[in-house]
């Protein structure tokens, strides 16, 4: 019994140095998959309100502003306003502005969506893969991606309409 035991313990002593290791080189190496600042815009493939299938790809060449939401979210229902006035001044400049919502129905958002006169292009990731991509935490965050796929600035929290334009002026003139 005594050896037994030694076997065991030597085991879970080597699994805690082996999950150990591979968790400091996953924080080193900054695998742990969430993009920064200057790092390339993680692709996703979403079904939008208009029932077509969208992927980052469809937007290259134009300046980005994906902002990730949910209707339940108090900061994110104020600052709808401020992203579509924003849709509304710069989309003839080759500027998308992008809602992904967070996981819910399709019908409780384009409700929400229809009650606040929002038009910008809505996608939905109903199974909250592109949220894991971009490490989305907390609600609202709004990723400013320039025209060539890179970050240029993540926003985490509410915008408001000058803070918003001034990161989208800065975004076209990247």
């Amino acid at each position: 019994m005594g050896k037994s035991r030694k076997k065991i313990q030597i085991i879970i002593l080597l699994l805690i140095v082996i999950l150990g290791g591979y968790a400091i080189v996953s924080q080193v190496s900054g695998s742990g998959g969430k993009p920064t600042e200057g790092s390339k815009a993680p692709n996703f493939e979403l079904l939008g309100l208009d029932g077509k299938a969208h992927t980052l790809d469809e937007y290259k060449g134009k300046a980005m502003v994906l902002n990730f939401w949910g209707t339940w979210c108090g900061p994110c229902v104020k600052e709808m306003p401020a992203l579509q006035a924003q849709w509304q001044k710069w989309k003839d400049k080759d500027v998308v502005v992008v809602g992904i919502n967070a996981g819910e129905d399709k019908m409780a958002v384009e409700n929400f969506v229809n009650s606040v006169n929002v038009d910008f292009p809505i996608l939905l990731d109903q199974n909250k893969d592109s949220i894991a991509k971009y490490g989305i935490s907390p609600l609202p965050t709004t990723f400013f991606v320039s025209k060539d796929g890179k970050i240029n600035k993540i926003h985490l929290g509410q915008l408001d309409l000058a803070t918003l334009d001034k990161q989208i002026e800065e975004l076209v003139k990247s």
